[in-house]
């Protein structure tokens, strides 16, 4: 039986496994109890683009003239992520497109799940939301007419072998679901994106247009996490797209509560309660309402 709604996810940055979305997969299902069946469950992961380099780096290091190993692993392999995604990349096969065809290949994965162009749930973590963001804000500025100098969405048809297997031009269809046009529900944890536009004109800052006539985007994080912001105070259409929620991370591990109060609680949204809560509940209403488009894509910003 084709699944009803697809649930994507993104992870966020420095060292991280091919399975980081296991146990949220797990917490998730039993919040959905029976319906968890009709679910397809697709996961993002980018960091085999960057990470071999990372550890190549590291490995030069001369750890005997260095303190506070962790932490340093940590910074650099955080920043490395960052940086990497963003610079050169209009650049053909940058580290920027190579994570939007990720993110394509498995947004088309779901599609064939689905049989159809069903309603998408997205949770990011950290870096993740920024990626996902600049993915959506690109397919939309394309679906506007927009001229897009970097990514897949400079041409998307010309990357359908990679993401489909095979070559060819997409359908309308399909390029409005990669193009995220079904996407129900964001959930945003941990989210650095005011990193990223800090250096820009205030007026230069805007949100990605709203896909569909009932999407919702919570952004969760935690005061006492330095990598995650509230997204309102940029204005440029944050202040109407998103709702920020304020949540203690980690409040509900008996062994990992102490780190609820410190900048580690980075690590820790997809464990709470809240979190698990919310995206059930996206899942759930996702599948029960019909979708309808907006029609608002395609503005033009200089921000990224």
């Amino acid at each position: 039986m084709p699944k009803e709604i697809a649930l994507l996810t993104l992870h966020g940055m420095g060292e991280t496994s091919d399975k980081y979305y296991v146990d949220l997969v797990a917490r998730v299902s039993k919040e959905l109890d029976d319906m968890v069946g009709k679910v397809d469950f697709q996961h993002v992961y980018y960091q085999q683009i960057l990470q071999p380099n990372q550890k190549e780096v590291w490995g030069r290091m001369d750890k005997n003239d260095l303190r506070y190993d962790n932490l340093r692993k940590f910074v650099l392999f955080a920043l490395a992520d960052a940086s990497g995604l963003e610079a050169r990349k209009d650049e053909n096969e940058s580290a920027y497109e190579e994570s939007q065809i990720e993110i394509a290949k498995k947004l088309w994965a779901a599609r064939k799940a689905m049989k159809r162009n069903g309603p998408l749930v997205v949770i990011a973590q950290s870096l993740g939301g920024q990626v996902f963001s600049n993915y959506v804000w690109d397919a939309q500025r394309a679906a506007g007419g927009a001229t897009v100098s970097a990514g897949i969405w400079k041409n998307i048809d010309s990357f359908a072998e990679r993401i489909k297997g095979a070559p060819g031009a997409f359908s309308r269809d399909e390029i409005a679901f990669l193009g995220c046009n079904s996407l129900v529900a964001l959930i945003t944890t941990g989210c650095n994106i005011p990193v990223f536009v800090a250096a820009h004109k205030q007026l230069h800052i805007r949100a990605i247009s709203k896909p569909t006539d009932r999407f919702e985007w919570i952004n969760f994080y935690d005061r006492d996490d330095v990598l995650g912001w509230p997204l309102r105070p940029l204005n440029g259409g944050y202040e109407v797209l998103v709702d920020d929620r304020a949540i203690n991370a980690g409040k509900d591990n008996p062994i990992k509560w102490i780190m609820s109060g410190t900048p580690m609680s980075h690590t820790l949204y997809w464990e709470d309660s809240e979190v698990v809560a919310a995206l059930a509940r996206m899942i759930k209403e996702g599948r029960s309402k019909p979708v309808s488009l907006t029609r608002n894509h395609g503005e033009s910003r200089s921000d990224l």
